[in-house]
């Protein structure tokens, strides 16, 4: 009996063939197994029916932990061939089956590391040390099959003693592309900023020194440089701050281990087990009240970005220093993509760091670090990239044509979409600038030559001037296929609706900035969609936005314009003519533009009414990142209570937000901010839950889920899910996908997809 084996997932760079090889042999099965230049693996077995039976059911149930079949065909044939053995066979470079792809950068397992500190290891104190197990894979892959000559490792010839573990069916790196040591490998180097090489013995221990001696370094990872210094030591952060143009964005750090973490934070045993996931994300914890870092790391806010280590450079640069953290963020100019060549690093960075260190294995996809926080029980992603990107997502809806969708304006993510799964590509970014456009037209290509995608159609958003509706239309004159143009709010809400598989729902959607159909802004809206349409049932009230985009990022002015009474407004612009650029003269324009009304446009943003309380109460006068604003105000809530507690005041299915503004403005002075601050998040999300319950009622829906950027809020989105599920109903949360901008690739390419 033969057996022609077809398995489509994930199954190139996870050790799968090594698997196969050691089960067929096992089981006296001849044949062979091969990747194919489709990302799949073919397997021909011939034996007995029993064993080909026995085989294909343990295939399935005992697979390498790190790979997932999608789909696995057998066909049965009454032939023989003349197979003597079971073997691995060079790859085939043809196949035109669509859907696979290659892992996500996986971290160093616990074997490579114990090997790495081995003094009688060959590989002691060796940076690059992987398996196939572990490692960098998307970060190094040129094109599919997944094999040494595709990747950057292919610059490196492996040594005897690696071809005989690459050969070795028993050794734990039978077949790893990855396979390196000191003797053939990547190698480092540490130079200064005039690029002068630094001669030392040990680069990851002199590195050490360096940061405890209050020096920036650039250190180059798997997916981009990272810019590194002291958490405990003021004077680098002061520096970072100034070159980096970044007054008050927090920084992520990483520690050697969860005991490390804990001395300053707090971690719950869900977040615990994230934070040691392969993918070791950056996750946002609550600072505890031992908090003995900077104030620099994360100025104003009650949260810190905190991973672990996830590769052996990263494990030996904490063994000479004293620091307790390390500030690790990626290493890019403002709002552009992270830097990933050595040239450019030395001479973009050289004004922001005192020394280098570098390796010598090219990077071949730009990734950052994935960035998310526990809500309860589930991961609410702010960035969804390395350790994630692209192993796709599934979803409860089956495609019959692919789908390429390019996201919005921010945190642009692209997404594939593919019969029940949608690759999500790792974080973009800001696509205002042509570096950042670019990127994503680079990723586009590659994510299309990995899973062998055949879009049929694209996906934008609606919005007529965004940089990815340009490349929309142009990829669709090129292309010859439909542009599908989706709203902003509807793709947040399908995106929701895909990830629990659901055909129906009301849903809260709360952002910055959405583009509505009529032109206007929205951005806190209750929505009823089945997928493929959608109707605004309700929102927050409309509010001017003064001066434009100097509204969102001075809210000042979205406080003096949610003050329904211009004298109140005035008064209040008046006391805090300090943090108003140009003072009186800026007031006066200001209010002529409120007295007149003609010119102003309005918004209905739930982040625009944050902002507006978070400045009313003296937190945030400038918002020199997205979010800051809302972020600190959240910040201020953990501290307070609701001594407000405002009734939801709502007229014809619209949240009045000035009624908040109003009662929040008459006990400034008089309650303690962080008291507000809790009372002002209450209102909303308790407005909010009662709007979307009232209706979910008149349309005879009984789920109601919640998404956009304001579900990452931990208290807004707690507190709606308890209203909604104490009404009986069922309550909807991401946990795969980011409730913000980051996801909403994948809610227009399944609105694409349904149309």
């Amino acid at each position: 009996m033969q057996a022609n084996i077809l398995v489509k997932g994930i199954v190139q760079g996870v050790g799968f063939r090594p698997f196969v090889y050691r089960l067929a042999s096992a089981k006296k099965l001849k044949g062979f197994v091969q990747n194919r230049g489709d990302a799949g693996v073919q397997i021909v077995l011939e034996g007995d029916s029993p064993d080909i039976e026995s085989f294909v059911a343990e295939l399935r149930a005992k697979r390498p932990p790190l790979s997932e079949i999608h789909e696995l065909r057998v066909n049965y044939k009454e032939v023989k061939s003349d197979y003597t053995t079971f073997e691995i066979r060079d790859s085939f470079k043809g196949g035109n089956e669509r859907g696979s792809t290659i892992p996500p950068d996986i971290s160093i397992c616990k074997h490579c590391l114990r090997e790495m500190y081995d003094v009688g290891n060959r590989r002691y104190r060796y940076f690059f040390t992987t398996c196939t197990d572990c490692g960098p894979r998307y970060t190094l892959i040129r094109s599919v099959p997944y094999d040494r000559i595709n990747t950057s490792m292919n610059s490196f010839q492996m040594c005897s003693d690696c071809k005989k573990e690459y050969t070795s069916q028993a050794d734990r790196r039978f077949h790893s592309q990855t396979n390196a040591c000191p003797k053939c490998g990547p190698r480092l180097v540490i130079e200064n900023n005039r690029g002068e090489i630094l001669e030392c013995t040990d680069h990851t221990l002199e590195a050490g020194r360096l940061l405890d001696e209050g020096n920036i370094l650039a250190i180059k990872g798997n997916g981009g440089f990272h810019l590194v210094c002291s958490t405990t030591n003021s004077a680098p952060l002061h520096r970072l701050r100034a070159v980096k143009e970044r007054k008050a964005k927090p920084f992520a750090v990483m520690v050697q281990d969860l005991e490390s973490a804990r001395d300053f934070a707090e971690i719950s045993e869900f977040e615990a087990e994230i934070l040691e996931s392969p993918s070791k994300p950056i996750v946002l914890l609550r600072k505890n009240d031992r908090y003995f870092l900077s104030e620099l790391v994360s100025p104003g806010l009650h949260t810190i970005g905190v991973m672990l280590p996830y590769s052996g450079l990263h494990h030996l640069l904490f063994d000479s220093t004293k620091e307790p953290a390390l500030v690790m963020t990626s290493a890019n100019p403002p709002n552009e993509p992270i830097i990933i060549e050595d040239s450019v690093a030395v001479r973009r960075l050289g004004n922001v760091t005192d020394y280098f260190l570098i390796h010598s294995r090219q990077i071949e996809q730009r990734c950052d670090d994935t960035v998310l926080r526990a809500i309860g029980l589930t991961r609410a992603f702010v960035r969804r990239s390395r350790g994630y990107a692209p192993a796709p997502i599934v979803i409860g809806h089956i495609s019959k044509r692919d789908v390429l969708a390019l996201g919005a304006e921010l945190n642009v993510t692209c997404c594939i979409l593919i019969g029940s799964r949608a690759y999500l590509s790792q974080h973009i970014g800001d696509v205002e600038t042509p570096s950042t456009l670019s990127f994503l037209k680079e990723v586009v290509r590659h994510l299309i030559g990995l899973t062998k995608a055949e879009p049929r159609a694209i996906a934008c958003d609606l919005h007529p001037r965004f940089s990815t509706t340009f490349l929309g239309k142009h990829l669709s004159d090129q292309w010859d296929i439909p542009l599908v143009q989706v709203q902003h709010h509807h793709a947040h809400l399908s995106k929701l609706m895909c990830e629990h598989g659901v055909r129906e729902a009301v849903g809260v959607v709360c952002d910055g900035y959405g583009y509505g159909p009529d032109g206007s802004a929205w951005g806190g809206e209750v929505l009823y969609s089945d997928i493929t349409t959608y109707e605004r049932l309700g929102h927050l009230q409309e509010q001017p936005i003064v001066g434009g985009d100097l509204a969102t990022k001075y809210p000042l002015r979205m406080t003096a314009g949610m003050l329904s009474d211009p004298v109140d407004a005035r008064q209040f612009l008046m006391k805090n003519a300090d943090h108003i650029p140009h003072g009186s003269s800026e007031i006066y324009i200001i209010m002529k533009q409120l007295e007149s009304g003609k010119t102003l446009t309005t918004t209905s943003s739930c982040g625009r009414v944050l902002d507006a309380v978070s400045s009313l109460l003296g937190l945030c006068y400038e918002r020199t990142y997205e979010g800051e604003p809302a972020l600190k105000l959240e910040a201020a809530a953990t501290q307070g209570k609701d001594i407000l507690r405002l009734e939801p005041k709502i007229v014809r299915n619209i949240v009045d937000t000035s009624y908040l503004v109003s009662q929040i403005c008459e006990h400034v002075g008089k309650s303690r901010v962080q008291d507000l601050a809790f009372s002002a998040q209450s209102y909303l999300a308790r407005s909010l839950a009662e709007l979307a319950l009232e209706c979910a009622s008149s349309k005879g829906i009984s789920t109601v889920g919640f998404t956009g950027g304001v579900a990452c809020n931990d208290y807004v989105s707690r507190t709606i899910r308890s209203i909604v599920e104490a009404s009986g109903l069922t309550f909807l949360s991401h946990n795969s996908v980011p409730p913000g901008d980051g996801g909403i690739s994948l809610g227009q390419a399944i609105i694409a997809a349904e149309k």
